[in-house]
């Protein structure tokens, strides 16, 4: 990913390949390389992937809320000059991805959403309490995948580091409140633009009924599943996810 990173003004950010542009939105503990799968496949299918460093820890606490990262994926997305881009977010990416689509319809053509925070929030700060606790965070990080090895050691101290850094146990708790607080319920009904839902069967943060909510909320929405898979489908399954969602860009013309 290294040769294909660029910093820019306010903006650090990956970016590979020529075509239309998919914009891939991050989680809260999620890093661009979660995307590794996604980052190698379409950039050979004509697509332009991009995944910009969220301020998800950087930012003011006044500007750490789903709104504000919003007007920041907007912002990045002017920036880079592009007319409409096709957004792709994951759990808290995912509802920054549906919450910038809420507010800027005319630049997205069309929107991919797996583990998406915004209906129902397993309340994100729960797994904090005992942060000090090594064997309590590994065993959280586990439970976001059906397959516990996912969670290399390299992610887990991530997440350890995360939860004993003061300042942004604090942002993560802001952004949790947040998220409950941005809830996008009454939004989606509105919402008309072409949606892909990718969910994991066996997704213990996001359960499967958090993505039929979504299916049945949104007009023009379609629902796949991923067997044997958590919260992160696309660390899981990369190739499923891929193959899903080319499917379904060629279904749908974008």
């Amino acid at each position: 990913m290294d040769k294909h990173y660029k910093k820019e003004g306010k903006y650090s950010y990956f970016e590979a390949g020529e075509g239309t542009p998919i914009v891939i939105l991050h989680g809260l503990m999620g890093g661009l390389s979660n995307f590794d799968g996604v980052a190698q496949y379409f950039p050979t299918k004509g697509y332009k992937v991009v995944i910009p460093d969220l301020p998800i820890y950087t930012q003011s606490i006044l500007k750490t809320n789903v709104k504000s990262f919003a007007k920041y994926v907007k912002d990045f997305i002017t920036f880079k000059g592009f007319d409409k881009v096709i957004l792709l977010g994951n759990s808290l990416g995912g509802h920054i991805a549906l919450y910038h689509t809420k507010l800027y319809p005319e630049k997205v053509a069309g929107l991919v959403i797996t583990g998406s925070s915004g209906l129902y929030e397993s309340a994100m700060g729960d797994s904090y309490p005992r942060r000090g606790d090594y064997e309590y965070i590994k065993k959280k990080a586990e439970e976001v995948f059906y397959d516990p090895k996912i969670a290399t050691p390299e992610i887990i101290d991530d997440v350890y580091a995360t939860a004993n850094d003061r300042i942004k146990l604090i942002k993560t708790l802001t952004i949790a409140k947040s998220a409950i607080r941005h809830n996008m319920a009454k939004d989606l009904p509105k919402m008309d633009v072409e949606t892909c839902i990718i969910w994991g069967k066996n997704d213990s943060v996001t359960p499967p009924n958090v993505a039929e909510e979504f299916d049945k909320l949104l007009p023009n929405s379609t629902l796949y599943w991923i067997d044997k898979c958590g919260h992160a489908a696309m660390m899981e399954h990369p190739q499923e996810f891929n193959e899903i969602l080319e499917k379904w860009l060629t279904e749908k013309n974008l």
